[in-house]
């Protein structure tokens, strides 16, 4: 994203990131001691062994991201023994079909193999060097029908789909051997600004509430007071958002509301801002804690600090909604409530406004930097004949 941010310790807790990536967007898909934000699609031994994604034994199958995704950078890190079989397998469903047309499977495999490490099963076959029982990385650029594959930082494979897949999960497979993988870690890209950083264009305010919300020489929009709201004019359903806040004093409550009724008062789901927590003890959030979504689900742990600037990735997908902070997941929740017009009273999937909260007379956030990116339809609409 291309941002200034101060850099602080609290960076140090999200693990294979540097505070240079955070401040970039880079998001971690593994915190390095669960399986947060992952579903094991099949009856395989998937688990977390000192600070790895491992797999010896079981059905061949998906270990699978709750998430969708559509346009990003994936890096990774993999150790394959010599005999092993595996893959990752991008734009995903759990179950894929075939690796022809329904994902992308990008191999982990001996030379011996139809499609080596760093070849597209039934797609593209290249023969690298890569050594077995060592560590080696992934980065995969994957954006529109393009997809770019380093292998420990050369250019491997480069495959375009004219039929491309909109989104799908990432999956990392099991099929015969011993796979590890690490520092699992993605920044989302298409990204547009919704926030010129001079002004309140695009977006509604509300005089006759108490917030005032203005824009700070340093282009960042300054809430003050409560309660209050600023709207963007722009609806979004499905999407990737991204956007930094800060907190002027120790335990302001504000947020972020999406999906929301446009015109009415923070009808929405309400993405918190809540720096506080019980104690010492980050995973003991008041409040419900930044990156909670307010009254459904509870952050799993505080990671960001009052009067620090923090970073916050929200994909919204259907009834699935993921959050991470300062480039660690602290949310995964679907809503399984009745549909309902009111994000308060059922699901919403209908497109809504984003709303910014003042929450109340101590109100005193700033705001920045927002970055959003619609995401399209699995399948999309234009297919070749």
């Amino acid at each position: 994203m291309g941002w200034t941010m101060p850099v602080a310790s609290l960076f140090a807790q999200t693990p294979g990131l540097t505070p240079e990536e955070i401040e970039d967007g880079w998001i971690s898909l593994f915190d390095g001691e669960t399986l947060f934000g992952w579903n094991q699609v099949t009856k395989t031994d998937w688990k977390v062994v000192d600070g790895t994604i491992q797999a010896t034994d079981g059905e061949i199958g998906l270990l699978c991201t709750t998430t969708q995704f559509a346009d990003y950078i994936l890096r990774a890190d993999f150790l394959a023994e010599e005999n092993t079989n595996s893959g990752i397998f991008l734009r995903t469903s759990p179950r894929p079909k075939s690796p022809s047309y329904d994902c992308y499977e990008l191999n982990i495999a001996p030379p011996s193999n139809s499609f080596p490490t760093g070849s597209f099963v039934a797609r593209e076959k290249v023969t690298p060097d890569c050594q077995p029982g060592e560590w080696h990385t992934f980065e995969v650029r994957v954006q529109g029908p393009v997809l770019e594959v380093k292998l420990d930082g050369e250019v491997v494979s480069t495959l375009e789909d004219k039929d491309y897949l909109g989104k799908g999960f990432i999956g990392l497979q099991h099929n015969e051997g011993k796979i590890q993988f690490r520092n699992i870690s993605l920044k989302p890209l298409g990204l547009k600004s919704i926030f010129n950083g001079k002004d309140l264009t695009g977006w509604k305010q509300y005089p006759e509430m108490v917030t005032k919300f203005d824009v700070t020489e340093e282009g960042a929009i300054h809430a003050q007071d409560g309660p209050g709201q600023l709207e963007t004019e722009g609806l979004y359903a499905n999407f990737v958002l991204q956007m930094n806040a800060k907190t002027n004093a120790e335990n302001l409550n504000s947020g972020l509301f999406f999906r929301s009724i446009p015109g009415d008062k923070m009808m929405g789901y309400e993405s918190q801002i809540h720096n506080g927590i019980e104690g010492d003890d980050p995973t003991k959030p008041v409040d419900s804690g930044t990156g909670a979504i307010f009254r459904r689900t509870v952050a799993r742990k505080v990671v960001s600090k009052d009067n620090q600037w923090l970073t916050k990735t929200l994909i919204a997908e259907g009834a699935h909604i993921s959050v991470w902070v300062n480039g660690f997941q602290v949310t995964d929740w679907t809503d399984q409530r009745k549909p309902d017009a009111n994000p308060r009273k059922g699901l919403r999937l209908e497109a809504g406004s984003i709303i910014l909260q003042g929450h109340d007379p101590t109100t005193d956030v700033l705001f920045r930097n927002f970055q959003i990116q619609e995401l399209p339809e699995r399948w999309p609409v234009k297919r070749s004949e």
